[in-house]
């Protein structure tokens, strides 16, 4: 059967079995859009972090150096472009020494996995008093920045 001939409510039981799969696999930790939980999953996998559980603040997994990163995706489609990583909050409480941040196309596949340090992403993040948090765009000039380290061929392997 194709996807296309699934009703609407197929379809979301769909993902949803997916999901379920995916969190007994260890690869998501919960029933949310998967793609936080994956690129948490990827990254630590790849970087060997510890992850932390899901209530800490401001880091996501730990190096076994003890440096705490903080991980953020986001999939851009030929509707949805954005670069726009999700909100980082409490960032000037310094809660992690470096982001990284994984780009994926519409399939998955990583455009980008770049590690940046903590002052790094205040020099580029712009503060949103509306949201609390300051919002980093993965575009321009950090792309460059001779202090951000690719790391999307470790995240790839």
């Amino acid at each position: 059967m194709q996807l296309s001939e699934l009703t609407d409510k197929e379809l979301l039981e769909l993902q949803a079995s997916a999901t379920n799969e995916l969190k007994t696999r260890g690869v998501v930790r919960t029933q949310n859009n998967p793609l936080g939980d994956y690129t948490e999953w990827l990254v630590a996998k790849a970087l060997n972090l510890e992850l932390q559980a899901n209530s800490k603040a401001g880091y996501d997994g730990v190096s076994k150096d003890g440096v705490r990163i903080q991980i953020k995706g986001r999939r851009v489609t030929p509707t949805n472009n954005s670069r726009q990583l999700s909100a980082i909050r409490k960032y000037t409480e310094k809660g992690f020494d470096a982001l990284a941040a994984v780009i994926y196309d519409k399939n998955f596949n990583i455009i980008e996995a770049l590690l940046i340090p903590h002052e790094v992403v205040g020099e580029y993040a712009s503060y949103r008093e509306h949201v609390n948090a300051h919002i980093l765009i993965l575009k321009g000039p950090i792309l460059s920045d001779l202090r951000v380290q690719s790391i999307k061929q470790t995240v790839c392997s």
